[in-house]
């Protein structure tokens, strides 16, 4: 896989991400908040990785 390719999947993760942060938001979420929390500090993880790998700030 190159580095574009990456690039491209992880810019597509990123925008997801505000998905989330709404979905955060609802007051019906339940035990489902635990799940989508552990999914935003995965994203989060992946994000920073990505960053001190290819030595980018932005995606």
């Amino acid at each position: 896989m190159d580095a574009q390719t990456i690039k491209q999947r992880v810019a597509k993760v990123q925008s997801q991400r505000e998905y989330l942060l709404n979905l955060l938001e609802q007051p019906n979420l339940g035990t489902l908040r635990i799940d989508v929390n552990q999914a935003l500090e995965e994203m989060d993880e992946l994000i920073d990785e990505f960053r001190r790998t290819f030595g980018q700030t932005e995606i």
